[in-house]
Parts: structure tokens; sequence; C-alpha cells
């Protein structure tokens, strides 16, 4: 992933379940003058840590205030997406989530991001896409893999990266569409998600 950044961010059009719950397609470079908060995950219908894609939809409007487009992205068929979408949370879905979700069923997005692992499903990776086109950052996401249920909120980032934190990444009195309160949106949302899951571990 690490070679993308400074990099103009593949393009795609690909089938997607829309925002509103509707069948479409969605080009990438159509975003272009917004940020674009791209990120992948392995599987629908995968009942440990399907996190980022419920944090970001309850928190999308924070993100669509700072002009940040959140778009998510598997192998699923958009028919998979929709009935994902369709599940309540309280029986394994994801709800009507408030963003577009990509079925990239032929692989081809994943696999020009580098997030495609043995041909087969996406690596959970991120990447934040600036308003010309260009990727700006990258990250990685993992499960707990000792959490005690399957409860969405239960993840934390490897040991391996740098973790952001609410206070390294406060805004600096930019204004509300620049990077800097974008990552302390991105930090604050992590630092509670760990919160959650930190409490819930045993003791």
């Amino acid at each position: 992933m690490a070679v993308l950044v400074t990099k103009p961010a593949p393009d795609f059009t690909a089938d997607a379940v829309l925002k509103d719950g509707s069948f479409g397609s969605l080009t990438l470079s159509q975003l272009k003058g917004k940020y674009v908060l791209l990120f992948f995950y392995p599987l629908d219908f995968t009942f440990v840590c399907p996190t980022e894609i419920i944090a970001f939809s309850d928190r999308v409007k924070e993100f669509n205030d700072l002009g940040v487009e959140v778009v998510g992205v598997s192998i699923d068929s958009k028919f998979s997406h929709l009935a994902w979408r369709n599940l309540p949370r309280s029986e394994g879905g994801i709800g009507a989530v408030n963003y577009t979700l990509v079925a990239d069923i032929k692989k081809q997005i994943s696999r020009d991001y580098d997030v495609l692992l043995d041909d087969a499903v996406a690596l959970r990776g991120l990447f934040l896409i600036d308003k010309a086109g260009v990727s700006d950052t990258k990250s990685s996401m993992t499960c707990l893999s000792d959490a005690p249920s399957m409860k969405p909120s239960e993840w934390s980032k490897p040991s391996n990266t740098s973790k952001p934190t609410a206070k390294s990444a406060q805004p600096t009195g930019k204004k509300e569409n620049e990077p800097s309160n974008l990552a302390f949106l991105l930090a604050k949302n992590s630092s509670e998600l760990n919160t959650k899951a930190n409490s819930n571990k045993p003791q």
C-alpha cells in the first residue's frame, strides 16, 4: 500500500450500493474536489469485526462536514452488499450504512490498491485521497484476536504501526475542511473504538 502514497489514486468505475440503498455505479474520479476516505474490508457477512463499516456510518456526517466522502469496498457483489445492509445489526448485519459500498467482484480495485491477498479477498486497508485524486495516507486495521465476544466495536490497530492519539491530532485552527481536522476525527474514531475494545477484554 505504501507505494500509492503521494501517487494518483487508481481510478475505477464499479457497481455499488449507494448511500440511499439503491443500486448504481461509482466512478472515483467523479469525486475529485472532495477528500475521499476509501477503505477495504475482506467480506460481507463476516460476523467478527465489521467495526469500521458501522463506525464510519455512525460518524459519516462529521466526515461529510469536512468535505470527505466515505466509500467502502469488498470483493462481494452488489446483491451481497444490499443483503448485508438490509440485515439489522442485532442480527449480524450492518444496517443502513450512510455511504456507498462498492462491489469489487472482479477484484481489480483491490489489486490496483495492492490489498488483494492471494488473489482471494482484500486485506483491511484505508486510503485518504485528496481533492486532486492523490493518495495522501494509508493505514491498516485488524481485529482483536482475543476478544471475548464478536461485537463490531472490538478491534485495535496492529502493534507494529504508529497509533495516532486525539491529543497529537488536535486541530490547529485551520479551516474545517483541512487535513488536520480530518486526522483528528480519524484518531478520535480509533481512540473510542479501542476504548470499547479494551473495556470488554477479560481482566
